[in-house]
């Protein structure tokens, strides 16, 4: 069966997310500066989680240039991942309307260690739909950059107890990894 659909769904699906997490931000009771610099954690929280989305939204778009086609499997799996996606803006509200406290910085990097799971799925399934050989494949390799996120999430989540600022870096450090698109894949569209 044919992507677009599927490309379309999730388009839409991740507009929402990103919807209810602008929703979140509520502007100051008054119009002094420190009642905006009273915002500064939710607004970090919005930006990381903006960054999240959007770093998914950009890598699926790639990931689903490489591959020629969708089965069941590939559908369920799109919908773990979206599943995942949708819990984003609860954990970011928590965490920031916490102010970084330990539980709250624990349920984020849970919340975003879950889609970084869902997606390794993802695309584990598209290589087993179009095979060993095939592009995309090739593209993905190994998965490195995959499990070193998966390594960093865990890192981050166990000392969120403990040092919530040391799992806020691993967090951010996993975002900065993955903003730039995965070449991996655009270097093979190339060839």
């Amino acid at each position: 069966m044919g992507k677009e659909r599927m490309t379309a769904f999730t388009d839409g699906v991740i507009a929402v997310i990103i919807t209810i997490m602008v929703l979140e931000l509520k502007a100051p009771e008054s119009a002094d500066w420190s009642a905006l610099s009273k915002l500064l954690p939710t607004f970090l929280s919005y930006v990381l989680s903006f960054v999240y989305i959007a770093i998914y939204w950009n890598n699926h778009h790639h990931l689903l240039a490489a591959c020629e086609r969708v089965s069941g499997a590939v559908l369920w799996a799109n919908m773990h991942l979206l599943f995942w996606l949708s819990l984003i803006p609860f954990t970011t509200a928590w965490l920031a309307e916490n102010h970084f406290e330990p539980a709250p910085t624990l349920l984020y990097g849970v919340s975003l260690m879950a889609p970084a799971l869902a997606y390794l799925i993802l695309a584990r399934t598209l290589v087993g739909l179009h095979g060993r050989e095939s592009a995309i494949a090739t593209a993905l390799g190994g998965g490195v950059k995959e499990w070193a996120s998966l390594a960093l999430y865990a890192a981050g989540t166990a000392f969120a107890l403990w040092r919530p600022t040391v799992a806020l870096a691993a967090y951010v450090v996993v975002a900065l990894l993955w903003l730039i698109p995965d070449r991996r894949i655009e270097r093979t569209m190339a060839r």
